[in-house]
């Protein structure tokens, strides 16, 4: 029994050596790692502090990184949010993350919260200067989503200036949001200017958009049967939609052309509706060629009152003239 104990704690044995060897092995880079070190004031820093610092914050993002993009991953299987529920739940996500992750790592690295306190002045500066604007984007995304304003898929118009962007919303992002045009060309536009500037959201409460195309015909043209073609060439475009028709409205008597518009109605407005002005445009012209519709050129009537001096103009004008019943000089 004594043999049998002896041969099984000589292992145990052995293993413990091997362990104590090397753990006094680590002890002794730690060491030699320790005597590598510069004084800061009252703080001493060695290499293995910076090591263990640098081990530690590398831990901190990849962890962060790891569980927010799994959070993320949960969240959107979660049935009944929509792109703007889904997009603030993964915000407020993100800062729970990062905020969890800042402080495991000051905690475990035994950094005090007091020692905060010193530059807690100059950051407040620093947020209340440079940061402000970042801060105030960072503030208007999380508003657009909780108030539902604009949302990922809106198509949005945002007027800035004398300029008009007109695009799909893909993504709205801690500092701007991202809206990608029909031409393909994507914009990225400050949260902020979405708060401050005026923006045309076309699908905010239905995706139904009515398109109004203005055209001129002739004066002395058949008004009714004006209006028929011109539904019978909205008809015919494959994205208008039957319900609610097209209509067509008579909008003014203008100086040289009766003014008419015609009202479309589409669902898709992320594909634009220059296409539907051209369709119809296009369609009308064709028709009125074969109807005999006119579109009328600008034109104006000059009146000249009689006076004396237009009276010489014009008997200057006629004996400048020749009379073509007489004979050419030297006939």
């Amino acid at each position: 029994m004594n043999t049998a104990t002896h041969h099984i704690d000589a292992p145990v044995h052995a293993i413990k050596a091997h362990f104590h060897a090397v753990n006094a092995q680590i002890h002794d880079w730690a060491d030699t790692l320790d005597d590598v070190s510069i004084d800061v004031g009252k703080y001493h820093i060695s290499l293995a502090t910076a090591l263990w610092m640098l081990f530690v914050v590398g831990v901190a993002l990849i962890g962060a990184r790891v569980a927010g993009g799994v959070a993320r991953r949960l969240l959107r299987r979660i049935k009944g949010l929509d792109s703007a529920q889904t997009s603030l739940g993964e915000k407020l996500i993100t800062l729970v993350v990062w905020t969890f992750a800042f402080f495991a790592a000051v905690d475990t690295l035994g950094i005090s919260l007091t020692a905060f306190t010193v530059f807690s002045g100059a950051f407040g500066l620093a947020i209340g200067f440079g940061l402000q604007t970042t801060a105030g984007n960072l503030i208007a995304s999380i508003i657009l989503l909780m108030d539902r304003s604009i949302k990922p898929g809106d198509v949005i118009a945002v007027t800035s200036g004398t300029t008009t962007t007109m695009g799909v919303v893909n993504k709205i992002g801690i500092r701007a949001i991202s809206v990608t045009t029909l031409d393909n060309r994507e914009y990225l536009i400050p949260n902020q200017n979405l708060m401050t500037s005026q923006v045309e959201n076309w699908s905010y409460s239905s995706r139904r958009v009515a398109v109004t195309i203005p055209i001129s015909v002739a004066y002395g043209s058949d008004i009714d049967m004006v209006e028929e073609l011109l539904l019978e060439a909205s008809a015919t475009v494959p994205r208008v939609l039957t319900d609610p028709p097209p209509s067509v409205a008579l909008v003014t008597l203008g100086p040289s052309a009766i003014e008419m518009a015609v009202s479309c109605w589409i669902n898709d407005p992320e594909n634009g509706i220059a296409g539907i002005r051209s369709g119809v445009l296009k369609n009308a012209w064709h028709l009125f060629r074969e109807r005999g519709v006119e579109i009328p050129y600008p034109q104006q009537d000059v009146h000249l009152r009689d006076s004396d001096g237009i009276r010489r103009l014009a008997q200057a004008l006629l004996h400048e003239v020749p009379d073509p019943a007489d004979p050419p000089a030297g006939g």
